[in-house]
């Protein structure tokens, strides 16, 4: 199992577009990946999960993954995170 924490600076938090963004790239990967905010796991793959959370800026956030492809897929979320200037 892979994980890696973050801390989100983007103004707006992690709304619609980033999260459709960070959905799409989790989907991509075969391995099961996992958004954590303030105790609740959700899966990333899911844009109502994801939602739900009402992550805003300078939540720390954890994602994780498990499987045989989480250490890419956790690269490839980091990438997309840094990407779109999302978290750190």
């Amino acid at each position: 199992m892979a994980e890696k924490q973050f801390k989100v600076t983007a103004e707006t938090g992690i709304h619609a577009r980033p999260a459709t963004l960070l959905v799409q790239a989790a989907s991509k990967f075969n391995s099961e990946i996992n958004l954590e905010y303030k105790g609740k796991k959700v899966n990333l793959k899911s844009i109502m999960g994801v939602m739900s959370l009402g992550i805003g800026q300078g939540a720390d956030i954890v994602i994780s993954a498990e499987g045989n492809d989480s250490e890419e897929a956790l690269s490839s979320i980091e990438e997309t995170l840094k990407k779109e200037g999302l978290a750190e």
